[in-house]
């Protein structure tokens, strides 16, 4: 994982950007590192822990000699049908409710080498994610004003950040990925994913859940989750 001092270039753009359109509320802006950079990141720490060898391809950047696709990869070299014909290699994750670009541009700075779709519905914060991603030089981003249920994919993961209850956005992404949705939830999410498995059908041995405690001891994410609502079989959960 990049240091504090690596994500200060993040951090300027943010505090400049949030002063014109307000994407973090002006109380929390002086923790963007704290709560909403290293929050992101616990996505990544998630996958450097379950999908080790995915993360350690997706963080080597495109044209470096670490980098080699595998023509018998998961991940083929597609275009992405209706986002402004981009293709890319490595994993194609869509950060859906992005907001001003968390967690996705995170996600996008840890891993070069997996390409992320930015899309939320309010046009002024896809505005300051496209802002810092141009700011920072990403090359792996693509930022859209949409609504779900008009981005056609394919995608391999979907990302976001509690951005409603899990029953309300399994709908929003159910047909759109092939690999699983990692969302950053807080409170009772034993609850949320009873009613996720009631209203949705989705079995419990699709879903896993991870304490970001076990990563960051700050007393912030005590009661901060990663939940992962798999395509397939994962295991069940444990809290």
């Amino acid at each position: 994982m990049k240091t504090k001092e690596e994500y200060a270039a993040m951090i300027s753009l943010y505090r400049e950007w949030n002063g014109r359109i307000n994407v973090v509320s002006r109380k929390d802006v002086d923790a963007l590192y704290e709560h909403h950079i290293l929050h992101s990141l616990a996505i990544a720490e998630y996958l450097r822990r379950f999908y080790p060898a995915d993360a350690d391809r997706w963080s080597a950047c495109p044209g470096s000699g670490a980098w080699a696709p595998d023509r018998d990869s998961d991940y083929p070299a597609i275009p992405l049908e209706g986002v402004q014909g981009v293709t890319a290699w490595g994993a194609q994750v869509l950060d859906l409710g992005t907001g001003g670009g968390f967690p996705g541009i995170p996600l996008a700075v840890e891993f070069p080498g997996a390409h992320f779709t930015l899309c939320d519905s309010i046009g002024k914060k896809v505005r300051v994610a496209q802002a810092v991603a141009d700011g920072l030089g990403l090359q792996n981003v693509t930022c859209v004003n949409a609504r779900a249920e008009s981005l056609p994919g394919p995608f391999d993961w979907v990302v976001s950040r509690a951005v409603t209850s899990l029953d309300n956005f399994y709908p929003w992404v159910k047909g759109k990925f092939s690999r699983g949705i990692l969302y950053l939830k807080g409170g009772d999410v034993a609850a949320e994913i009873a009613e996720l498995s009631r209203k949705c059908r989705v079995e419990p041995g699709r879903i896993r859940v991870w304490k970001i405690a076990e990563w960051l001891k700050d007393e912030y994410f005590a009661e901060k989750f990663v939940i992962e609502i798999g395509k397939d079989y994962l295991c069940p959960p444990k809290f």
